[in-house]
């Protein structure tokens, strides 16, 4: 073993880890892992498989990663987590494999943030450079785009999405699919407005915060049911990339999207 691993850490045989994997006190390193150059598991982590873990990982005391998905229709088929690069996992964090009727893969993408006690469930897919608060909780099924905020103790419901650069609100819970762009909070959540701080810390310019603000006031401000906001949305801002995101997100959602706001008001149409 690598003087990297310490000697009551337990590995099995069949994993591949690379030269450079630090293994620290306790920690288990279960069959089918493979682990990428410099990724770090602190105490008492545990890494179950079939588990591909990327490059400059950090798996934080306690979390568990890779552990078979906590479904009753789950009978023991082989099934797969794969993460990409530059991920922290903090202590407790939970993410397991999908299920053969989910299509049997859970994947997280490269230089996310799983703070301590969130959760990732079976089948769900996860972009890059998201944010989870502490206890953020995601049920199966469920995407979370690129740049997106999962705010403490929140919870997504299975089969919705969470859009790019969306900002779920502390203590939220997200029953259907959280536009993208967009502030959304609350137990019974509502839309408060872009994530303008948000954007403009990713680079975006005013002109394309301005058309996408225009594009959501048409959307939950307008009295328009859903399908005819989607039309004016098309003949006043299309061109704009973000803002054809945005409509693309809306029409292909299957669940409804959130569009609710503040105080229950809702426009025309309701949140589908």
């Amino acid at each position: 073993m690598s003087d990297l691993i310490h000697p009551t850490a337990v590995v099995d045989p069949t994993a591949e880890l690379a030269a450079d994997v630090s293994i620290g006190p306790n920690a288990i390193v279960g069959a089918d892992v493979v682990i990428g150059e410099g990724t770090e598991l602190g105490p008492g982590a545990q890494v179950m498989g079939p588990t591909v873990l990327g490059k400059h990982n950090r798996v934080f005391p306690h979390a568990c990663v890779g552990f078979e998905p906590q479904d009753l229709k789950f009978s023991g088929e082989v099934t797969r987590l794969e993460v990409g690069d530059g991920n922290a996992f903090r202590e407790f964090c939970t993410v397991h494999r999908g299920t053969g009727q989910g299509g049997g893969l859970t994947s997280i993408g490269s230089d996310n943030l799983f703070m301590a006690y969130s959760h990732v469930a079976h089948d769900c897919h996860v972009g890059d450079r998201t944010i989870f608060s502490n206890g953020g909780t995601l049920a199966g099924h469920v995407e979370v785009h690129d740049d997106a905020v999962v705010g403490a103790n929140s919870a997504v419901h299975q089969f919705c999405r969470v859009g790019r650069h969306a900002y779920i609100g502390g203590y939220s819970v997200i029953t259907q699919d959280a536009l993208p762009f967009v502030k959304t909070v609350g137990h019974r959540p509502a839309v408060y407005g872009l994530n303008k701080v948000g954007l403009e810390r990713k680079g975006f310019d005013s002109e394309t915060i301005k058309r996408l603000d225009a594009a959501l006031r048409i959307l939950v401000r307008s009295g328009l049911a859903t399908g005819s906001a989607l039309e004016k949305m098309r003949a006043e801002h299309s061109g704009c990339p973000e803002v054809d995101e945005l409509i693309e997100f809306v029409a292909s959602s299957t669940r409804g999207v959130i569009k609710t706001l503040p105080g229950g008001r809702r426009s025309r149409g309701g949140g589908g």
